[in-house]
């Protein structure tokens, strides 16, 4: 039997957006240039439906960097 952390770790990952289970597709890294060092990046993950929207809402205040499919970003080929 499995534990709660362990079935946690084996779920796929699903979209950041409020309320969506989907599973995740894109990695939207991002930073806070107010609170983090350019290097730093945080994520964000996306279904196809949300990339738009969430792409948008971290453009518009300037702290979006990159847009990976989740498999580049997994495999390392997005050159983080």
């Amino acid at each position: 039997m499995n534990s709660p952390d362990t079935a946690a770790e084996n779920a796929a990952p699903i979209c950041s957006a409020k309320g969506c289970r989907a599973a995740a597709v894109w990695v939207l890294a991002w930073n806070n240039p107010k609170l983090h060092t350019p290097e730093r990046r945080k994520t964000w993950l996306a279904c196809e439906e949300h990339r738009e929207h969430l792409s948008s809402f971290l453009g518009v205040r300037g702290f979006l960097k990159d847009v990976v499919t989740l498999a580049d970003w997994e495999s390392g080929a997005a050159g983080r």
